[in-house]
């Protein structure tokens, strides 16, 4: 802003020491405006990010550090500037974003409220038992990331064709969604083994009647 003010007092000034020498200054400032339109219209896209960048940092939807989801992309916020918003994805790409496009998409903030629910579901045979299956997924969801304030949830959450499926639903603080949701995904398989429950996948039975 105090490099677009400078150069306007400049303007200015040059055009008041031009009218001071007799110098007709009219076809200066025609030549100006004309010139003045086509570098607006051609730098519109710099200006819509730029108004962009002041309408994200008045209403303040994430800060720098923050994990966020916007416009499909995933990552974590390096930078906000006026034209830009730059997010470092899991596996350390930057992605920059036009401030326009951020400010019209939806914004997901995971890291705002400090704790994240992992949802998990898991598959099992319809041969294992239900209950057996439940306290399995019980003991599987013991790692030492959850909350101890909020127990975590088990049920049955919809019979498949090939399997029964089964929902867990658990809480962690924001920093360790990852290593939580990792930790429980290998301890299913390991108790599902101990505890004689079978995984299954898509299959189909075919019957023949002679």
């Amino acid at each position: 802003i105090t490099s677009l003010a400078n150069a306007a007092m400049y303007v200015l000034l040059g055009l008041m020491v031009a009218s001071s020498l007799g110098i007709d200054v009219t076809s200066i400032v025609a030549l100006a405006s004309v010139l003045t339109l086509a570098l607006s219209l051609a730098l519109q896209n710099m200006v819509s990010n730029i108004i962009g960048g002041f309408t994200i940092l008045y209403t303040s939807p994430f800060h720098s550090g923050d994990y966020v989801e916007i416009a499909g992309q995933s990552g974590t916020v390096q930078e906000i500037n006026m034209t830009y918003t730059k997010l470092s994805t899991p596996d350390n790409k930057i992605v920059s974003i036009p401030n326009s496009a951020v400010v019209s998409a939806q914004i997901v903030n995971y890291t705002v409220s400090g704790t994240r629910r992992v949802d998990i579901t898991v598959r099992a045979s319809y041969d294992s038992a239900v209950e057996t299956v439940l306290e399995a997924i019980r003991q599987a969801a013991q790692v030492d990331t959850l909350l101890p304030e909020k127990a975590p949830f088990v049920a049955v959450k919809d019979y498949e064709d090939s399997a029964i499926a089964y929902v867990l639903q658990v809480w962690c603080k924001t920093e360790d969604y990852w290593s939580t949701t990792f930790a429980i995904n290998q301890r299913l398989k390991e108790i599902f083994d101990e505890k004689g429950v079978q995984m299954t996948y898509p299959h189909l039975n075919v019957h023949l009647d002679k």
